[in-house]
Protein backbone atom coordinates (compact mmCIF):
# COMPACT_ATOMS: atom_id res chain seq x y z
CA UNK A 1 0.00 0.00 0.00
CA UNK A 2 1.16 3.51 -0.76
CA UNK A 3 2.28 5.73 2.09
CA UNK A 4 -0.28 7.81 3.97
CA UNK A 5 1.55 10.91 2.77
CA UNK A 6 -0.28 10.56 -0.53
CA UNK A 7 -3.76 10.76 0.97
CA UNK A 8 -4.11 14.59 0.68
CA UNK A 9 -3.95 14.44 -3.13
CA UNK A 10 -7.28 12.59 -3.18
CA UNK A 11 -10.54 14.54 -3.40
CA UNK A 12 -12.33 14.67 -0.08
CA UNK A 13 -15.12 12.28 -1.05
CA UNK A 14 -12.71 9.35 -1.34
CA UNK A 15 -10.78 9.87 1.88
CA UNK A 16 -12.39 6.83 3.42
CA UNK A 17 -12.45 3.10 2.80
CA UNK A 18 -12.85 3.71 -0.92
CA UNK A 19 -9.70 5.80 -0.76
CA UNK A 20 -7.85 2.91 0.83
CA UNK A 21 -8.74 0.72 -2.14
CA UNK A 22 -7.50 3.42 -4.49
CA UNK A 23 -4.18 3.69 -2.69
CA UNK A 24 -3.78 -0.09 -2.88
CA UNK A 25 -4.40 -0.23 -6.64
CA UNK A 26 -1.39 -1.05 -8.87
CA UNK A 27 -2.79 1.56 -11.27
CA UNK A 28 -2.53 4.37 -8.66
CA UNK A 29 0.94 5.89 -8.36
CA UNK A 30 2.22 9.23 -7.14
CA UNK A 31 -1.23 10.57 -6.42
CA UNK A 32 -3.09 9.61 -9.60
CA UNK A 33 -4.26 6.71 -11.73
CA UNK A 34 -1.92 5.86 -14.59
CA UNK A 35 -2.15 4.04 -17.87
CA UNK A 36 0.13 1.11 -18.58
CA UNK A 37 1.65 2.55 -21.76
CA UNK A 38 1.84 6.25 -20.96
CA UNK A 39 1.45 8.52 -17.97
CA UNK A 40 -2.13 9.77 -18.01
CA UNK A 41 -1.49 12.13 -15.11
CA UNK A 42 1.16 14.00 -17.09
CA UNK A 43 -0.56 13.64 -20.45
CA UNK A 44 -0.32 17.00 -22.26
CA UNK A 45 -3.57 18.79 -22.89
CA UNK A 46 -4.48 19.57 -26.52
CA UNK A 47 -2.57 22.61 -27.77
CA UNK A 48 -4.40 25.90 -28.18
CA UNK A 49 -4.44 25.44 -31.97
CA UNK A 50 -6.54 22.30 -31.54
CA UNK A 51 -8.85 23.93 -29.01
CA UNK A 52 -9.30 26.92 -31.31
CA UNK A 53 -10.09 24.58 -34.19
CA UNK A 54 -12.65 22.77 -32.05
CA UNK A 55 -14.38 26.01 -31.08
CA UNK A 56 -14.30 27.90 -34.38
CA UNK A 57 -13.53 25.65 -37.35
CA UNK A 58 -16.64 24.83 -39.40
CA UNK A 59 -14.88 23.43 -42.46
CA UNK A 60 -16.40 19.99 -41.90
CA UNK A 61 -19.99 19.06 -41.09
CA UNK A 62 -19.64 18.15 -37.42
CA UNK A 63 -23.39 18.29 -36.82
CA UNK A 64 -26.04 16.55 -38.98
CA UNK A 65 -27.85 18.82 -41.43
CA UNK A 66 -31.03 16.74 -41.21
CA UNK A 67 -32.82 15.34 -38.17
CA UNK A 68 -31.75 11.83 -37.23
CA UNK A 69 -34.65 9.43 -37.06
CA UNK A 70 -34.82 7.01 -34.15
CA UNK A 71 -36.79 3.85 -33.48
CA UNK A 72 -39.06 3.24 -30.53
CA UNK A 73 -37.52 0.07 -29.07
CA UNK A 74 -40.45 -0.87 -26.83
CA UNK A 75 -42.27 -3.11 -29.34
CA UNK A 76 -39.04 -5.04 -29.89
CA UNK A 77 -38.39 -5.40 -26.18
CA UNK A 78 -41.89 -6.80 -25.72
CA UNK A 79 -40.83 -9.93 -27.63
CA UNK A 80 -38.46 -12.53 -26.20
CA UNK A 81 -34.99 -12.76 -27.74
CA UNK A 82 -34.63 -16.02 -29.67
CA UNK A 83 -30.85 -16.27 -29.33
CA UNK A 84 -30.53 -15.11 -25.73
CA UNK A 85 -28.46 -12.08 -26.76
CA UNK A 86 -29.92 -8.79 -27.91
CA UNK A 87 -28.54 -5.25 -28.13
CA UNK A 88 -30.22 -1.89 -28.50
CA UNK A 89 -27.98 1.09 -29.22
CA UNK A 90 -29.62 4.15 -27.67
CA UNK A 91 -26.97 6.64 -28.79
CA UNK A 92 -23.31 7.40 -28.00
CA UNK A 93 -22.08 4.70 -25.59
CA UNK A 94 -25.48 3.80 -24.17
CA UNK A 95 -26.42 0.23 -25.08
CA UNK A 96 -29.14 -1.90 -23.53
CA UNK A 97 -27.81 -5.46 -23.54
CA UNK A 98 -30.08 -8.44 -22.91
CA UNK A 99 -28.10 -11.51 -21.86
CA UNK A 100 -30.57 -14.28 -21.20
CA UNK A 101 -32.90 -12.93 -18.52
CA UNK A 102 -30.48 -10.22 -17.38
CA UNK A 103 -30.49 -6.64 -18.69
CA UNK A 104 -27.32 -4.54 -18.55
CA UNK A 105 -27.32 -0.84 -19.47
CA UNK A 106 -23.98 0.74 -20.38
CA UNK A 107 -22.94 4.37 -19.78
CA UNK A 108 -26.50 5.77 -19.56
CA UNK A 109 -26.66 9.35 -20.82
CA UNK A 110 -30.09 10.86 -21.40
CA UNK A 111 -29.02 14.44 -20.72
CA UNK A 112 -29.33 17.17 -23.33
CA UNK A 113 -25.65 18.09 -23.08
CA UNK A 114 -22.43 16.23 -22.29
CA UNK A 115 -21.33 19.06 -20.07
CA UNK A 116 -21.31 20.26 -16.46
CA UNK A 117 -23.48 23.18 -17.61
CA UNK A 118 -27.07 22.99 -18.80
CA UNK A 119 -26.76 26.00 -21.11
CA UNK A 120 -23.57 25.20 -23.02
CA UNK A 121 -21.42 22.32 -24.12
CA UNK A 122 -21.87 19.50 -26.66
CA UNK A 123 -25.59 19.07 -27.34
CA UNK A 124 -27.34 15.88 -28.41
CA UNK A 125 -28.12 15.50 -32.11
CA UNK A 126 -31.38 13.72 -31.24
CA UNK A 127 -33.52 12.96 -28.23
CA UNK A 128 -33.06 9.54 -26.66
CA UNK A 129 -35.41 7.11 -28.44
CA UNK A 130 -37.10 6.08 -25.19
CA UNK A 131 -37.49 7.75 -21.80
CA UNK A 132 -35.81 6.20 -18.79
CA UNK A 133 -39.18 5.52 -17.18
CA UNK A 134 -40.14 3.47 -20.26
CA UNK A 135 -37.11 1.21 -20.16
CA UNK A 136 -37.70 -2.47 -19.42
CA UNK A 137 -36.44 -3.92 -16.17
CA UNK A 138 -32.73 -3.10 -15.81
CA UNK A 139 -30.62 -5.28 -13.54
CA UNK A 140 -27.17 -3.74 -13.83
CA UNK A 141 -26.02 -0.26 -14.83
CA UNK A 142 -22.41 -0.27 -16.03
CA UNK A 143 -20.47 3.01 -15.91
CA UNK A 144 -17.07 2.74 -17.60
CA UNK A 145 -15.62 6.01 -16.23
CA UNK A 146 -16.66 9.44 -14.99
CA UNK A 147 -16.55 11.74 -18.04
CA UNK A 148 -19.74 13.68 -18.71
CA UNK A 149 -20.60 11.82 -21.91
CA UNK A 150 -20.53 8.54 -19.94
CA UNK A 151 -21.68 9.51 -16.46
CA UNK A 152 -24.79 11.70 -16.46
CA UNK A 153 -25.96 12.63 -12.98
CA UNK A 154 -29.63 13.12 -13.88
CA UNK A 155 -29.73 9.77 -15.69
CA UNK A 156 -28.08 7.96 -12.80
CA UNK A 157 -30.48 9.43 -10.27
CA UNK A 158 -33.46 8.44 -12.42
CA UNK A 159 -32.16 4.89 -12.73
CA UNK A 160 -31.43 4.74 -9.01
CA UNK A 161 -35.19 4.82 -8.38
CA UNK A 162 -35.24 1.29 -9.82
CA UNK A 163 -33.83 -1.86 -8.27
CA UNK A 164 -30.46 -1.70 -10.04
CA UNK A 165 -26.84 -2.40 -9.17
CA UNK A 166 -24.28 0.16 -10.36
CA UNK A 167 -20.99 -1.40 -11.43
CA UNK A 168 -18.18 1.01 -12.18
CA UNK A 169 -14.45 1.66 -12.11
CA UNK A 170 -12.50 2.11 -8.90
CA UNK A 171 -13.13 5.49 -7.30
CA UNK A 172 -16.30 6.41 -9.21
CA UNK A 173 -18.46 4.86 -6.50
CA UNK A 174 -17.61 7.68 -4.10
CA UNK A 175 -19.19 10.15 -6.48
CA UNK A 176 -22.30 8.02 -6.86
CA UNK A 177 -22.59 7.69 -3.10
CA UNK A 178 -22.26 11.45 -2.70
CA UNK A 179 -25.16 11.83 -5.13
CA UNK A 180 -27.31 9.69 -2.86
CA UNK A 181 -26.89 6.21 -4.33
CA UNK A 182 -26.92 3.60 -1.57
CA UNK A 183 -23.48 2.13 -0.96
CA UNK A 184 -24.99 -1.37 -1.01
CA UNK A 185 -26.01 -0.81 -4.65
CA UNK A 186 -22.53 0.23 -5.82
CA UNK A 187 -19.76 -2.12 -6.98
CA UNK A 188 -16.32 -0.69 -7.81
CA UNK A 189 -13.75 -2.76 -9.68
CA UNK A 190 -10.05 -2.41 -10.36
CA UNK A 191 -8.51 -3.88 -13.50
CA UNK A 192 -8.53 -7.65 -13.27
CA UNK A 193 -11.37 -7.77 -10.73
CA UNK A 194 -14.84 -9.14 -11.37
CA UNK A 195 -18.30 -9.15 -9.84
CA UNK A 196 -21.04 -11.73 -10.29
CA UNK A 197 -24.69 -11.21 -9.59
CA UNK A 198 -28.14 -11.08 -11.14
CA UNK A 199 -27.20 -13.69 -13.72
CA UNK A 200 -24.09 -12.01 -15.14
CA UNK A 201 -20.40 -11.57 -14.42
CA UNK A 202 -18.71 -8.22 -15.12
CA UNK A 203 -14.92 -8.07 -15.43
CA UNK A 204 -12.97 -4.80 -15.42
CA UNK A 205 -10.06 -4.88 -17.86
CA UNK A 206 -7.41 -2.33 -18.88
CA UNK A 207 -8.18 0.68 -21.03
CA UNK A 208 -6.00 3.59 -22.07
CA UNK A 209 -7.74 6.82 -21.15
CA UNK A 210 -8.05 9.36 -18.32
CA UNK A 211 -10.74 10.63 -15.96
CA UNK A 212 -12.09 13.69 -14.20
CA UNK A 213 -15.07 16.04 -14.20
CA UNK A 214 -13.33 19.22 -13.02
CA UNK A 215 -9.87 20.75 -13.25
CA UNK A 216 -9.21 19.56 -9.69
CA UNK A 217 -9.99 15.83 -9.87
CA UNK A 218 -8.04 14.70 -12.93
CA UNK A 219 -7.31 10.95 -12.79
CA UNK A 220 -8.54 10.55 -9.23
CA UNK A 221 -10.81 7.74 -10.47
CA UNK A 222 -10.08 4.81 -12.76
CA UNK A 223 -11.29 4.03 -16.28
CA UNK A 224 -11.76 0.52 -17.68
CA UNK A 225 -12.94 -1.65 -20.53
CA UNK A 226 -15.42 -4.38 -19.64
CA UNK A 227 -16.23 -8.02 -20.28
CA UNK A 228 -19.87 -8.91 -19.64
CA UNK A 229 -20.64 -12.63 -19.35
CA UNK A 230 -24.01 -14.37 -19.29
CA UNK A 231 -24.75 -18.07 -19.13
CA UNK A 232 -24.51 -18.57 -22.90
CA UNK A 233 -22.93 -15.43 -24.34
CA UNK A 234 -20.32 -12.81 -23.55
CA UNK A 235 -19.69 -9.34 -24.94
CA UNK A 236 -16.91 -6.75 -24.76
CA UNK A 237 -17.52 -3.05 -24.08
CA UNK A 238 -14.55 -0.73 -24.58
CA UNK A 239 -15.71 2.37 -22.73
CA UNK A 240 -13.27 5.08 -23.83
CA UNK A 241 -9.78 3.95 -24.73
CA UNK A 242 -6.83 4.29 -27.02
CA UNK A 243 -5.40 1.29 -28.80
CA UNK A 244 -3.48 -0.96 -26.43
CA UNK A 245 -1.89 -4.41 -26.87
CA UNK A 246 -3.67 -5.38 -23.66
CA UNK A 247 -6.71 -6.18 -25.81
CA UNK A 248 -4.89 -9.29 -27.01
CA UNK A 249 -4.46 -10.29 -23.37
CA UNK A 250 -8.19 -9.81 -22.82
CA UNK A 251 -8.91 -12.16 -25.72
CA UNK A 252 -6.56 -14.82 -24.37
CA UNK A 253 -8.02 -14.50 -20.89
CA UNK A 254 -11.72 -14.55 -21.73
CA UNK A 255 -11.97 -16.28 -25.11
CA UNK A 256 -14.16 -15.30 -28.04
CA UNK A 257 -16.84 -12.63 -27.81
CA UNK A 258 -20.26 -12.75 -29.43
CA UNK A 259 -20.33 -8.96 -29.77
CA UNK A 260 -17.52 -6.41 -29.45
CA UNK A 261 -18.62 -2.83 -28.77
CA UNK A 262 -15.83 -0.36 -29.58
CA UNK A 263 -15.63 3.41 -29.48
CA UNK A 264 -15.00 4.91 -32.91
CA UNK A 265 -15.77 8.64 -32.61
CA UNK A 266 -14.24 11.82 -31.15
CA UNK A 267 -10.72 11.11 -32.34
CA UNK A 268 -7.83 13.37 -33.33
CA UNK A 269 -4.07 12.93 -33.51
CA UNK A 270 -3.74 15.29 -30.52
CA UNK A 271 -5.52 12.73 -28.35
CA UNK A 272 -4.58 9.64 -30.31
CA UNK A 273 -3.37 7.84 -27.19
CA UNK A 274 -6.76 7.95 -25.46
CA UNK A 275 -9.28 7.53 -28.31
CA UNK A 276 -9.07 4.98 -31.10
CA UNK A 277 -11.11 6.28 -34.00
CA UNK A 278 -12.35 3.87 -36.68
CA UNK A 279 -9.04 2.59 -38.01
CA UNK A 280 -7.48 1.79 -34.65
CA UNK A 281 -10.81 0.33 -33.56
CA UNK A 282 -10.47 -2.17 -36.40
CA UNK A 283 -7.05 -3.15 -35.07
CA UNK A 284 -8.56 -3.58 -31.60
CA UNK A 285 -11.37 -5.67 -33.08
CA UNK A 286 -8.82 -7.98 -34.64
CA UNK A 287 -6.85 -8.24 -31.38
CA UNK A 288 -10.06 -9.13 -29.55
CA UNK A 289 -10.70 -11.99 -31.94
CA UNK A 290 -13.14 -10.56 -34.47
CA UNK A 291 -16.72 -11.77 -34.35
CA UNK A 292 -19.41 -9.11 -34.54
CA UNK A 293 -18.55 -5.43 -34.14
CA UNK A 294 -21.08 -2.89 -32.85
CA UNK A 295 -19.54 0.61 -33.17
CA UNK A 296 -20.42 3.04 -30.36
CA UNK A 297 -19.36 6.50 -29.14
CA UNK A 298 -20.29 8.28 -32.35
CA UNK A 299 -23.18 10.14 -33.99
CA UNK A 300 -24.69 11.67 -30.84
CA UNK A 301 -22.51 14.56 -29.64
CA UNK A 302 -20.10 16.94 -31.37
CA UNK A 303 -16.94 15.88 -29.53
CA UNK A 304 -14.35 15.71 -32.31
CA UNK A 305 -12.97 17.65 -35.27
CA UNK A 306 -14.12 15.20 -37.92
CA UNK A 307 -17.41 15.11 -39.80
CA UNK A 308 -20.12 13.72 -37.56
CA UNK A 309 -20.60 10.59 -39.69
CA UNK A 310 -16.96 10.03 -40.71
CA UNK A 311 -16.32 7.28 -38.13
CA UNK A 312 -19.17 5.06 -39.30
CA UNK A 313 -18.54 5.75 -42.98
CA UNK A 314 -14.93 4.62 -42.55
CA UNK A 315 -15.94 1.50 -40.62
CA UNK A 316 -18.47 0.49 -43.27
CA UNK A 317 -15.93 1.06 -46.05
CA UNK A 318 -13.56 -1.33 -44.30
CA UNK A 319 -16.25 -3.93 -43.52
CA UNK A 320 -15.41 -6.32 -46.38
CA UNK A 321 -11.89 -6.68 -44.96
CA UNK A 322 -12.99 -7.31 -41.37
CA UNK A 323 -12.43 -10.66 -39.68
CA UNK A 324 -16.13 -10.82 -38.85
CA UNK A 325 -19.23 -8.69 -39.24
CA UNK A 326 -20.01 -5.08 -38.47
CA UNK A 327 -23.55 -4.10 -37.51
CA UNK A 328 -24.77 -0.53 -37.84
CA UNK A 329 -28.30 -0.46 -36.44
CA UNK A 330 -30.29 2.77 -36.37
CA UNK A 331 -30.69 4.37 -32.97
CA UNK A 332 -33.25 2.42 -30.94
CA UNK A 333 -33.33 -0.59 -33.28
CA UNK A 334 -33.60 -3.83 -31.28
CA UNK A 335 -31.15 -6.30 -32.80
CA UNK A 336 -30.10 -9.89 -32.18
CA UNK A 337 -26.55 -9.76 -33.55
CA UNK A 338 -26.02 -13.51 -33.80
CA UNK A 339 -29.26 -14.06 -35.71
CA UNK A 340 -28.67 -11.02 -37.91
CA UNK A 341 -25.15 -12.11 -38.78
CA UNK A 342 -26.40 -15.56 -39.81
CA UNK A 343 -29.19 -14.09 -41.94
CA UNK A 344 -26.81 -11.67 -43.65
CA UNK A 345 -24.27 -14.40 -44.37
CA UNK A 346 -26.95 -16.63 -45.87
CA UNK A 347 -28.22 -13.80 -48.06
CA UNK A 348 -24.74 -12.67 -49.06
CA UNK A 349 -25.24 -9.14 -47.74
CA UNK A 350 -23.86 -6.88 -45.04
CA UNK A 351 -26.03 -5.28 -42.40
CA UNK A 352 -25.27 -1.63 -43.08
CA UNK A 353 -28.39 0.48 -43.06
CA UNK A 354 -27.26 3.89 -44.33
CA UNK A 355 -29.72 5.70 -42.07
CA UNK A 356 -27.08 8.33 -41.37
Amino acid sequence: MESSAQVPVLPSEVRNLRGERILASPQFRDGAFRNTLFEAASMPRPPWSVMKQFMFDRSVQRVPVRPISTHDPRPGWAQAADTGLRTTWLGHSTVLIELGKTVVLTDPVWGLRASPMSFMGPKRFFAAPVAIENLPRVDVVLISHDHYDHLCKASVLALAKRDVIFVTSLGVGARLERWGIAAANIVELDWGEQWSGRGVTLCAEPAQHFSGRTFRDRNSTLWASWVIKGERHQVFFSGDTGLTPQFADVRRKHGAFDVVMLEIGAYHEAWGSIHMGPHKALQAFDMLGGGTLLPVHWGTFNLGLHAWDEPIVDIVAAAPQLAGAVITPPVGHVLEPISQQAQDAAAGRTNHQAWW
